[in-house]
């Protein structure tokens, strides 16, 4: 669901890229985004589990987000107060998702939005995963485990990792925070896959924290997007340079002087 296709991201770096996948109801659509991720050198497939419908985001209505976006009085002159970023969207190369642009060549936001709903998988079940398993020929990482028996069921399908994540807070209102859940899926899977942490990563010392629970790293999102919105490239580079800042000085404060010595040690809880 990405503005970019997978071959621009592609033709677009030299490092190493991940390629994020929802399970759909259509196994051919699936296997066929999974193939040219394969051929365009992803190496890692983040499979999302926990976003088998769409959930009720009353905040979204409420905010005036929706898909396509309704013009009303209020967007009207919130448009025309950025005239900038409305020649930019307007004159854009994208303005769709780059991986269905195939599939649908001429039906709008309207028609996409309407068939991702009808495709999400609410059927999905760990065979499906098995399923996955076998097809995808590089690692495979599950992303949105908050439960201890979830995590042991993952380790055992023989995927790579584990993602901690609660999808923002955006799909179950009152969900467990990542932080919280974090110990007990690194203790249910005992070392057999990796454990990353996703969700709240705002500051340095977050990123310290989520590595004392015994997470391999930490994904963050609207962190490096509020640079990108502010600066472009340039903020992105500052957003991250913040943080890593803030965790070096977290650490020394800490008495930590290497990542690898970071442990529940320097936690108080």
């Amino acid at each position: 669901m990405s503005i970019c296709s997978i071959e621009e991201v592609r033709n677009a770096t030299s490092g190493r890229f991940w390629f994020q996948l929802y399970f759909m109801r259509d196994r051919t659509f699936t296997e066929a985004l999974m193939a040219r991720a394969h051929a365009a050198g992803c190496p890692v497939l983040v499979l999302t589990l926990d976003l088998p419908l769409q959930a009720l985001r009353r905040r979204d209505p409420k905010n005036g987000l929706a898909v396509p976006p309704s013009l009303t009085l209020r967007s009207m002159r919130d448009f025309l107060l950025h005239p900038r970023w409305l020649v930019d969207v307007m004159f854009g190369q994208r303005r769709t998702f780059g991986n269905l642009a195939t599939f649908f060549p001429r039906r709008g936001t309207a028609a996409l939005s309407e068939w991702m709903g009808k495709q999400l998988d609410c059927t999905l079940t760990w065979n499906d995963v098995a399923w996955l398993r076998e097809r995808w020929p590089g690692k495979l990482v599950l992303k949105g485990i908050l439960d201890a028996d979830d995590a042991r069921a993952a380790a055992a399908t023989g995927v790579d990792g584990i993602i901690v994540s609660n999808h923002g807070g955006r799909q179950l209102d009152g969900a467990t925070s990542t932080i919280a859940a974090l110990p007990r899926v690194v203790d249910a899977t005992a070392g057999r896959c990796e454990v990353l942490l996703d969700g709240g990563i705002h500051c340095g010392q977050s990123v310290l924290k989520g590595l004392a629970f015994g997470a391999r790293a930490c994904m963050i999102g609207r962190s490096y997007l509020y640079g990108l919105a502010a600066l472009g490239e340039r903020g992105v580079a500052l957003s991250l340079d913040i943080l890593r800042r803030e965790f070096e000085v977290s650490m020394a404060l800490a008495g930590v002087s290497d990542v690898r010595d970071i442990d529940r040690r320097v936690l108080v809880y």
